[in-house]
């Protein structure tokens, strides 16, 4: 078996498109949520939340032909991804194109621009607004191909359209892709771009907040006055590496992924099952040959919803005991395919900072979430070799993964 170290990452997000600035804007305690005007007009919608990335462009380096087949989602994955790979100081190296480098990357779904014209095709029978590009830039697979072309990998292609677990998934079966000696080097991670169509599924749902009136008191992961989510956007992509490789050449060695596990619920598409989250975590565990008690922080998936909540509180107490635990989606909103990407890069940072942050707007824990040690307030100093972070998405899919701090 292969070791997995971490090389290289760069995160999108509506806080910022550094690390720097994402830290900055958890030390002021303020999320990214904002009311949107622009959806007053929708009938029958609920909410009016979402955090949107404000300052996000087509990068002008990038020319028209490489970039024809993509939409916002599938370029801020390439914009990430080459950050990314300048990080790890393989931008331009030969072993992103020689086969060794392959994607694992994915999101709830791809642009979704182009799906009016075939909404107006199907409704009218008119091919108005169908072009040779659209399908390219909807399809769910979108990001991982798109990356794969702009950069010219010719390793394996993994795409993980799991909707909430994308990101996670695509960071786990690229660890798993060198861990078993298929590549020696994987671009990993998961995208989603906002959309009204998203903040609707989950409205249909009764999931989503409607404290319209107060966008920056919500959403509450585990508080009592908690009423739903929030939904935001943005890309994140890790560069994984097997451990000798990059030690050959150098590079400079951010953590080390030991701990992966996924599985699904078998139940149902939309209600959480407690005993399975807690499975994937025990798999992640497993994987990483590590007791419960070594884990230091848990970044959970923490949507603010009633149900979800409550399962994977119960179930992180189940494996885990009393862990510190706090939830990043109170600042971004759930960007959906993106949060287990950028919840691991902002998690590996933290761990390597000793220093994690709160979830804001948690007041007072919902009795019947399970009692963990929920950061809360102001940042927490916390010394630890490991982290876990979690996601959980429809279809009962769940996810669990471990990094370890680089000594």
């Amino acid at each position: 078996m292969k070791r997995v170290v971490v090389t290289g990452m760069s995160a999108i997000t509506a806080l910022g498109q550094d690390w720097s600035s994402f830290r900055n804007a958890l030390e002021q305690g303020e999320n990214a949520v904002v009311y949107m005007s622009q959806w007053d007009t929708v009938e029958g919608l609920n909410t009016r939340l979402a955090a949107p990335i404000p300052d996000f462009e087509k990068p002008k380096h990038y020319k028209r032909q490489k970039v024809r087949s993509m939409g916002r989602v599938s370029l801020m994955s390439t914009l990430a991804t080459e950050r990314a790979l300048k990080q790890a100081v393989l931008l331009d190296n030969s072993v992103v194109t020689d086969g060794s480098t392959g994607v694992a990357y994915g999101s709830s779904t791809g642009s979704t621009a182009p799906i009016v014209p075939f909404g107006n095709l199907m409704q009218t029978g008119q091919m108005k607004g169908v072009t040779a590009t659209s399908y390219l830039q909807m399809m769910a697979h979108t990001t991982a191909v798109n990356i794969g072309v702009f950069f010219g990998t010719q390793g394996r292609t993994i795409t993980t359209s799991s909707a909430c677990t994308s990101g996670a998934q695509g960071i786990g079966y690229a660890y798993e892709a060198i861990k078993f000696g298929k590549q020696k080097v994987m671009i990993a991670g998961g995208a989603e771009e906002l959309c009204i169509t998203g903040a609707a599924v989950f409205d249909t749902l009764f999931a989503t907040s409607i404290k319209n009136d107060t966008p920056k008191k919500t959403p509450r992961p585990f508080d009592k006055d908690r009423d739903g989510l929030v939904i935001g956007e943005g890309a994140c992509t890790l560069i994984l590496e097997e451990l000798e490789h990059a030690q050959a050449r150098g590079a400079n060695i951010l953590a080390e992924l030991v701990g992966f596990g996924t599985n699904s619920d078998g139940l149902h598409v939309t209600q959480p099952t407690k005993e399975t989250m807690a499975k994937a975590m025990e798999l992640a565990l497993e994987d990483a040959q590590l007791a419960s008690e070594d884990i230091g922080y848990v970044n959970a998936h923490g949507t603010s919803t009633d149900r979800g909540d409550i399962a994977e509180t119960n179930a992180t107490h189940d494996v885990l005991g009393n862990v510190p635990i706090s939830s990043l989606k109170s600042y971004l909103g759930h960007t959906l395919g993106a949060c287990g990407a950028i919840e691991a890069w902002a998690s590996i940072h933290m761990m390597n900072e000793n220093w994690f942050a709160p979830t804001v707007n948690l007041e007072t824990v919902d009795e019947e979430c399970a009692e963990l040690d929920y950061i809360v307030g102001a940042p927490r100093k916390i010394n630890t070799d490991y982290i876990m972070t979690n996601n959980f998405a429809f279809g009962g899919i769940n996810s669990s993964l471990i990094f370890k701090r680089w000594r």
